[in-house]
């Protein structure tokens, strides 16, 4: 290799540094591209993992929506039941020719009533008829409990319950709650039946899938799916405490099951929001966790048994906060306590209650609803703000039901002097029918009310009673005037009244400026 040309050993140098460089280069890229395909396999092994951390994950299953409700259908289908009703319904007269007493004709429309209504010619008698009501429901035990709407089978002569695999069994009330629509019936089934479980309906998310089933306008068993549109609706009932959906709910559905994807009932479907009696999206289940603790005390005692505090309340408005003093607009103000455990137990008008046997009250519908849900004869703490200063009481609760409709006692009273007008009310003495129509002693009437007043903005009407100004009672003008600039020399931009509608009373807040 010495004696070569000195060209051709530059040449064969060059040749081989090159093919070095291509090695270097091919081991470059090859583990360029191995370290590229690692990587790749590592990314997809994370996102394998944390999908399966993420399906694991409460609630996450509900997110992105089943691919098919079949499954839950079968699960919990066997379990809804359709309801019929029939009710014997007496009618009036019978329509019929008329002709006077003693008319040639008369015999002659006796003999064709007596065809039509035997036993009572040319005399009106009962119709009966035997109209046939549908609604839905749910078995809640093997041995045939089964929850309903009570508006499904009130005034119901006669109840038939249809399973879906067909066989159909009469059916007793054990018992109804119409504050709440619930009723309980018992089926006597030959062998155990299919039946589902309440769940938490506080743990429903707004956007959780849904799914309703029932027996919509007679049709039979149907399945409509949807989502929690809204939590804590109330319509008109003091328990109100409704799960608003979109699933298509109609007429035949009442009573049926809300279920969740975990095949658990979330809610009894009640009413439905539409102008033409159809569904347009809007339907309301009452929540399982107010039906669950309803079915219980059916079933044990076939009535409702719920706690009575005896206090009339209002919730505290952010102008009868300031009047009071407070910082936040939070808790139920008392406004009444007539005879009752609440009395008995120390609280006064006045008070607001800002906790009840340890749960925090926000507002009146909250108190309400915990109240009734404990025990009657239970003692509890109740924790109030009086003039600033947090007390603690204990009050043993009676029972609602047969404290409604007790009345305030009347009594009679005294006199005030002329009338005088303060914050655009014409206030004068208390007449004894003021006296009488709102059941107490003392107080001032409100016998005028200026149209262009705060006092007319927030409410106040001819015949309304003042009987507190800023939480002290008063009988006469000059004790309302003395409250007034009372509150004013103390800095309030606000003086509270009590007032009296009917018998009913309620707080109302007006602006020290306007009198």
């Amino acid at each position: 290799m010495n004696r070569l040309d000195p060209a051709l050993k530059e040449d064969m140098r060059v040749t081989t540094h090159t093919n070095k460089s291509r090695a270097v280069a091919l081991a470059a890229s090859g583990s360029r591209m191995a370290f590229y395909h690692l990587t790749t396999l590592a990314l997809i092994v994370a996102m394998a993992l944390a999908m399966v951390v993420l399906a694991a994950q409460p609630g996450r299953a509900q997110t992105g929506g089943p691919g098919s409700f079949a499954g839950l259908v079968d699960e919990v289908g066997d379990a809804v039941v359709n309801i019929t009703t029939t009710s014997l319904v007496a009618s009036g007269t019978r329509p019929g020719p008329q002709v006077p007493p003693g008319s040639p004709l008369e015999d002659f429309f006796n003999d064709f009533l007596e065809r039509q209504q035997p036993g009572r010619p040319g005399q009106p008698g009962p119709m009966p008829r035997r109209p046939n009501a549908l609604g839905s429901g749910f078995v809640i035990s093997e041995d045939g409990y089964i929850v309903t709407n009570n508006h499904v089978i009130e005034q119901a002569d006669e109840i038939m319950v249809e399973f879906r695999d067909g066989p159909e069994l009469p059916a007793e009330v054990i018992g109804t709650d119409p504050n709440t629509d619930i009723a309980l019936l018992k089926v006597d089934p030959d062998e155990p039946l299919d039946f589902v479980n309440f769940g938490n309906s506080d743990a429903a998310r707004v956007g959780d899938w849904v799914m309703a089933v029932g027996n919509p306008l007679g049709q039979g068993f149907s399945v409509s799916v949807g989502i929690v549109s809204a939590r804590g609706r109330a319509l008109s009932g003091t328990y109100d405490d409704f799960i608003q959906t979109d699933a298509a709910i109609n007429r035949g559905n009442s009573g049926g099951p809300l279920f969740n994807m975990d095949g658990e009932v979330v809610g009894v479907n009640t009413a439905i929001l539409s102008p033409n009696g159809g569904s347009i999206g809007i339907g309301f289940s009452m929540a399982s966790n107010v039906v669950s603790g309803v079915v219980t005390q059916l079933q044990e005692f076939g009535e409702t048994r719920r706690g009575w505090l005896g206090v009339r309340i209002q919730d505290v408005t952010p102008e009868i906060a300031e009047g009071l003093g407070l910082d936040a607009a939070s808790g139920a103000l008392v406004t009444d306590v007539p005879d009752g455990p609440a009395r008995d137990g120390g609280v006064e008008v006045g008070d607001v209650i800002t906790s009840f046997d340890g749960v925090e009250v926000n507002d009146t519908r909250e108190l309400v609803r915990v109240v009734a849900d404990a025990p009657v004869g239970e003692t509890v703490r109740v924790v109030v703000l009086r003039e600033g200063v947090t007390e603690t009481l204990r009050v043993t609760l009676g029972r609602r039901e047969t404290a409604e409709g007790q009345a305030f006692p009347d009594a009679p009273g005294a006199e005030s002097p002329e009338p005088e007008t303060m914050f655009g009310l014409t206030l004068a003495p208390l007449t004894d029918e003021a006296r009488d129509a709102n059941g107490i002693e003392d107080g001032l009437l409100v016998t005028e009310v200026d149209p262009a007043s705060e006092a007319a903005a927030r409410g106040l009407e001819p015949g309304d009673v003042i009987t507190e100004v800023g939480q002290q009672p008063v009988d006469t003008i000059a004790a309302f005037r003395e409250r007034v600039d009372a509150a004013e020399a103390g800095g309030q931009t606000s003086v509270l009244l009590l007032i009296r509608r009917a018998g009913t009373p309620r707080f109302v807040a007006l602006p020290v400026a306007a009198k």
